[in-house]
């Protein structure tokens, strides 16, 4: 008799902040997926903390939902997921249904860089990207992504820790840190944040 095959194996990413802290909620293993440490997002929401109220967040390598739900949860009023695979499609379903957040957050499973060539929606206040590391989308998506962001908007980015994505030209470094695997920083337009007399 053959052994049974067993059931796919799943894993968890805890909700560290804000309404839903704690919250533990289960991640289909997923080649690719790599859900923010609890470190690296304790730092980002730092970062955040003082334009995260009444923000609209677009998460657009969604994966477990460890950014986007945790936006919402620290004061975020509206989340974008987008997430391509069928599978974690299903389980961020259900774990936004456990949260009773469908107000809040919409998912759309959908290729990250399909989406974006559509028309935009509600312009986004802050921008998760986060893409699996091995396909290198970095680029693609920062040529992307504007038209979806307001004006005075940040955006996130994770890569390889010895990799700093070129960032195009409207776009200042703001904060960054590191871990052994991950280099995490956050980004600004210069237009929306620097004074006339700060301009060199």
């Amino acid at each position: 008799m053959k052994p049974r095959q067993p059931a796919a194996a799943v894993g968890q990413v805890r909700i560290i902040g804000g309404k839903w802290r704690n919250t533990k909620l289960p991640v289909p293993l997923s080649p690719g997926l790599r859900p923010s440490s609890d470190r690296v997002r304790e730092t980002l929401f730092n970062w955040l903390m003082p334009r995260l109220g009444g923000a609209r967040v677009l998460d657009l390598f969604a994966g477990s939902g460890a950014l986007g739900l945790e936006a919402v949860s620290r004061g975020a009023a509206q989340a974008t997921l987008v997430e391509r695979d069928p599978a974690l499609s299903r389980q961020l379903r259900e774990s936004v249904a456990k949260l009773g957040a469908q107000d809040q957050i919409a998912l759309v499973q959908a290729d990250a860089l399909q989406w974006l060539r559509q028309p935009a929606g509600p312009l986004a206040d802050i921008a998760f990207v986060d893409p699996p590391f091995a396909d290198g989308l970095w680029e693609a998506v920062m040529a992307g992504l504007p038209p979806h962001l307001a004006p005075d908007a940040w955006v996130y980015v994770e890569s390889p820790a010895d990799q700093a994505p070129k960032m195009p030209a409207p776009w200042l470094l703001h904060r960054e840190g590191g871990t052994r695997e991950v280099r995490f920083a956050l980004y600004r337009r210069a237009t929306a944040t620097l004074s006339p007399d700060q301009h060199a």
